[in-house]
């Protein structure tokens, strides 16, 4: 536990959105030099991305996954409403899932999440749920880091021309105005 102090004095402080911030595997670093083994394979269980609810483990843990769980469920209870024609009340803003292109709802969610942890980060301070609460922002913020408009546009560009090869190659060459066919004949 002493040693908690010293790591947790050391890390820079995050801001949601932030453009440079210290790595997930630099933090990971740091950390397995300053904790005990047992409280190191804690920290490396935390992953923003699990959908499964454990029912032993560091509390902060459990309960952020209980939020986790509640969120998605109420997000595909409404979502399944709306197919059905019936809209439901969910217990989080509609606005952040309504008003937006994808990558400004993906934010707002991410966000969403974000409060939540500063929430309970009030209550811990120098201890291994702090830490916890730290790594689940660090996730966070990696996962914001991966929204660039250059990759996105390349990734689309690459999905397209993926799909027209297999429909071009599905086709075959009976179609008359298909050029490349016409070239190869």
């Amino acid at each position: 536990m002493d040693k908690h102090y010293y790591l947790i004095s050391q890390l820079p402080m995050l801001f949601f959105d932030q453009i440079s911030f210290m790595t997930v595997e630099s933090f990971l670093k740091e950390a397995e030099k300053w904790l005990n083994p047992r409280d190191y394979q804690k920290l490396l269980k935390i992953d923003i991305n699990a959908t499964s609810l454990e029912k032993r483990g560091q509390r902060v843990w459990r309960k952020y996954q209980a939020f986790e769980f509640r969120f998605r469920s109420a997000l595909a209870a409404w979502r399944k409403s709306l197919r059905e024609g019936e809209e439901i009340k969910p217990d989080f803003p509609l606005s952040m899932v309504k008003e937006g292109n994808p990558l400004e709802v993906e934010k707002k969610l991410l966000r969403w999440r974000w409060d939540f942890i500063e929430e309970m980060e009030r209550e811990h301070h120098f201890d291994l749920e702090f830490l916890i609460l730290y790594f689940l922002k660090l996730q966070i913020l990696h996962r914001l880091s991966q929204f660039r408009k250059e990759k996105g546009m390349e990734k689309f560009h690459k999905v397209v021309s993926d799909v027209l090869l297999r429909a071009k190659s599905e086709k075959g060459t009976s179609d008359p105005d298909d050029k490349s066919a016409k070239e190869k004949v």
